[in-house]
């Protein structure tokens, strides 16, 4: 059984580099820490998870040329490590990154082949083949670069009503128009300054702004954004590494605090945890200060569903860190770790 009397964690990792694929955990509720309960293999490279609403299935991409999808059955009263719910399921697209639920259908960002594919769910979870391919079109200015669409992640929306998709390849954020029963149809595209290479975004809690995270140059872009139009507008950029900082760094993941006030970000080669205040419009950000982030190139950052603590997935070095976070400061502190081989990602249940 999964889960226990605290809270769950599923960690992916990178089976072809050591990782155990996807790994069950418990989250002790006092003190954040993780313990590993159950690990499967059964996925490839599940580089990024996504969880149903009730907490029964989990998803997954199989990060690989021939990429695809996988559900797993992750009830609480259910097997000890989470079981295949048939087998993965190719999503059309090469080397999928992310993943995200809209509605009845799982989709999933193909960064290979710089597309979005849309996969139906069934009533009890399983995954079908994709009903759609949406192939994004473009590239960035010429340099040490992609020069093609690389879809990077996908996000829904709060409300139900878009989906997200930035481009690493284009400089661009991909808005995709959900009909009531989650059937996505291409909207727009917002681009961005030439040479971002946007990676990740978040929502503020407020739904009126989105934090678009730069992987090409530490830049966090700033944008408004209009629930009822679709139109994402970019107002305003902020660094996340300190003044004087030399090297190649290669910012991953972005993640706002759930009461609107600070933004963190996570930069690899620095590996560090860029702290951002925001201002009463949400944006002006102004940066604090940057930690370590306990390992070695942190590919991803999460919140617990309280927002007391930041959970840093630090690939190279092989472990999820979590932090306890000044609520008044936005700083986080470093309260212990987890081993997990080329680990990827990290969510909450």
């Amino acid at each position: 059984m999964i889960g226990g009397n605290g809270g769950r964690a599923f960690i992916g990792s990178f089976t072809s580099a050591g990782g155990r694929g996807v790994i069950a955990a418990d989250v002790d509720p006092g003190t954040g820490a993780l313990t590993e309960r159950a690990a499967t293999d059964a996925v490839a490279d599940p580089s990024y998870l996504a969880l149903s609403l009730d907490g029964s299935v989990l998803y997954a991409v199989s990060e690989r040329e021939d990429g695809a999808a996988a559900a797993l059955d992750v009830r609480p009263q259910g097997p000890a490590a989470p079981r295949l719910m048939g087998a993965p399921v190719p999503v059309s697209g090469a080397g999928p990154t992310h993943l995200a639920l809209v509605g009845g259908r799982l989709l999933t960002a193909n960064y290979g082949s710089g597309s979005v594919s849309v996969l139906p769910v069934a009533a009890d979870g399983a995954l079908r083949e994709p009903v759609a391919v949406f192939r994004h079109e473009g590239g960035g200015p010429p340099g040490d670069r992609p020069l093609t669409p690389r879809a990077h992640q996908v996000v829904a929306a709060p409300g139900g009503r878009w989906a997200l998709c930035t481009d690493l390849g284009t400089d661009s954020v991909r808005i995709l128009a959900l009909s009531a029963d989650g059937e996505p149809t291409p909207h727009g595209e917002t681009s961005l300054r030439p040479g971002t290479g946007p990676r990740h975004l978040a929502f503020h809690p407020g739904g009126g702004h989105v934090y678009v995270l730069g992987e090409l140059e530490p830049i966090l872009t700033v944008c408004r954004w209009d629930a009822t139009t679709g139109v994402l507008e970019p107002v305003g950029e902020t660094p996340v590494l300190p003044d004087g900082v030399t090297g190649e760094s290669f910012p991953s993941a972005v993640v706002v605090s759930r009461d609107g006030r600070f933004v963190w970000a996570a930069v690899r080669g620095h590996d560090s945890i860029a702290v951002i205040a925001l201002d009463a419009t949400y944006e002006k950000p102004e940066p604090v200060t940057a930690v370590d982030c306990g390992g070695r190139w942190p590919r991803d950052l999460a919140l617990d569903p309280t927002g007391r603590r930041l959970y840093a997935a630090n690939e190279r070095s092989g472990d999820v860190t979590w932090f306890d976070v000044d609520r008044e400061t936005g700083v986080p502190a470093r309260a212990g770790s987890l081993e997990a081989p080329a680990v990827s990602c990290v969510i909450f249940d």
